[in-house]
C-alpha cells in the first residue's frame, strides 16, 4: 500500500514512540492526537495552558478555567498544519464555542480533527485500487462552575473515534469509538499589591481522558488512550495600567502503566505487569516503572512559558518544553505573538526544536482565531 509508512508514522507521532537511545522505556498510547495542543497562544507558551487567563480554547487544558471568562461567549478556531515537510494534507483542526451562563457558571463544546491525508491502495502489480481518509476525531461538551469567589471546578465528557480501518481484505485495524472523562480545577486569587506592582496568583489541575482501553488491532492487546495529569501554576505581575508579564510553570504526567521488561516466554521480570484496567493503571502508574523512583520522575514532562501584554491588544511569547531522553526526548522552544482587534484576536507560534526527536510541527507557523462576544465580566 501506497504512503502506508507514512500512516504508521502518524500513527504514532505524540506517543512516546521508541528511538535510538540507551534502554528507552517509553509509554505507548491509543489516540494520542488527544494530547496535542490545539492552539496558537500556548503554542506560543511550549504547549501552556493550565494556569494562564481564561480564553477561548480552555477546554482542552483545563475547562474549570471557563467560570472565570471575561466575555459571555467565546468561540475559537484553531488550524496546525502536521508534518508539513513530508506532505501537505496533514493537519489538527479544532473549533469550541463557550457559553458563560451566569457569574458563577459556564459550559463549552469542541471539536478536534485530525486529519491523516489520502492514502493511496494498490494490489500487488501496484495498480491503484482505491484511497483512504484515515482520521482521528474527538467531540467534548464541558461544564464549569465557580464554587468560590476564587476556585472553580470543572467536568468534561469526550467522544473519541480513531479511524483508521482501511477497506482491504483481512485488514486488522479497527476503528475506535470511546469515551472519557476529565476532572479539573482552576484558582485565580484577587489582585494584590507588592510593592511596585499588582500581581494575581492562579494555579489548575486537570485530570484528562480518564476511560476505558480500546482494541486497535482486531484480536491484539487492549491500548490505554491518554490519561493524563496535569499540574500549572502562574503569576502575572501587572507592572503599570497597560504592561502586564505573565510566567507559567506545567508539569504533566501520563496515568497509563509502564511497559515492564519481560523474559523471552512474557513473563514480568522488572516491573509490574501493565495488562491491567484503566483505573488500576492509572494509580500503578505511580510506582511501577522497572527502574523505580528515579525512572517515574523521568516519566514528568514539563514547560516553562511567559507571555507579555500591552494594553490588551499586543502579546509576545515565549516558552522551553523538556521530556526526559528515555521517555520520548521532545524537546524544543517556542515563540508567539497575538493581536487584539476589538472582539476578534489572532494568535500565532512558531517551534525551534532542540533535540534530535523530529517535531511534527517543526519550522511550521500555527494559527488560531478567537472572538469575545456578548456581555462582559471582570474579576479584578
Amino acid at each position: 500500500m501506497k504512503k502506508l509508512s507514512l500512516l504508521v508514522l502518524t500513527l504514532f507521532l505524540g506517543t512516546l514512540s521508541s528511538y535510538a537511545q540507551e534502554e528507552p522505556n517509553p509509554i505507548p498510547v491509543a489516540a494520542p492526537f488527544l494530547l496535542i495542543a490545539p492552539d496558537a497562544r500556548a503554542g506560543g507558551m511550549a504547549d501552556i495552558g493550565g494556569a494562564t487567563s481564561a480564553d477561548a480554547n480552555s477546554l482542552h487544558y483545563n475547562a474549570a478555567k471557563f467560570a472565570f471568562s471575561d466575555s459571555q461567549y467565546k468561540i475559537g478556531v484553531n488550524y496546525t498544519p502536521w508534518l508539513r515537510n513530508l506532505t501537505n494534507d496533514l493537519f489538527l483542526g479544532n473549533i469550541v464555542f463557550s457559553n458563560k451562563i451566569n457569574e458563577r457558571s459556564a459550559w463549552a463544546a469542541s471539536m478536534n480533527y485530525f486529519s491523516l491525508g489520502t492514502i493511496d491502495l494498490t494490489d500487488d502489480t501496484g495498480l491503484v485500487i482505491g484511497s483512504e481518509n484515515p482520521y482521528e476525531l474527538s467531540i467534548d461538551g464541558a461544564y464549569a462552575l465557580k464554587l468560590s469567589e476564587t476556585f472553580s471546578m470543572g467536568v468534561a465528557l469526550r467522544y473519541i473515534r480513531s479511524d483508521f480501518a482501511l477497506n482491504i481484505e483481512d485488514s486488522e485495524i479497527k476503528t475506535v469509538n470511546a469515551f472519557a472523562v476529565d476532572l479539573n480545577g482552576f484558582y485565580q486569587g484577587e489582585e494584590m499589591n507588592f510593592g511596585n506592582f499588582n500581581g494575581i496568583w492562579r494555579a489548575g489541575f486537570n485530570i484528562s481522558n480518564m476511560g476505558p482501553k480500546v482494541e486497535l488491532v482486531d484480536g491484539g492487546d487492549d491500548s490505554f488512550i491518554p490519561t493524563n495529569l496535569k499540574l500549572s501554576s502562574g503569576f502575572e505581575f501587572i507592572l503599570d495600567d497597560v504592561n502586564s508579564i505573565t510566567a507559567n510553570v506545567e508539569l504533566n504526567k501520563l496515568l497509563v502503566p509502564t511497559p515492564p521488561i519481560r523474559d523471552d516466554e512474557g513473563n514480568v521480570i522488572e516491573g509490574k505487569d501493565d495488562n491491567v484496567g484503566f483505573l488500576q493503571g492509572m494509580v500503578q502508574s505511580f510506582y511501577d516503572a522497572p527502574d523505580g523512583f528515579s525512572e517515574e520522575l523521568k516519566e514528568f514532562t514539563w514547560g516553562l512559558g511567559a507571555e507579555y501584554m500591552y494594553d490588551n491588544t499586543f502579546a509576545v511569547r515565549a516558552g522551553y518544553f523538556h521530556e526526559n531522553e528515555l521517555k520520548g526526548g521532545r524537546q524544543f522552544f517556542s515563540i508567539g505573538a497575538g493581536f487584539k482587534f476589538r472582539s476578534s484576536t489572532l494568535d500565532m507560534s512558531y517551534l525551534i526544536n532542540s533535540s534530535d526527536v523530529t517535531s511534527p510541527i517543526e519550522s511550521t507557523l500555527r494559527f488560531s482565531l478567537s472572538f469575545n462576544l456578548g456581555e462582559l465580566y471582570e474579576y479584578y
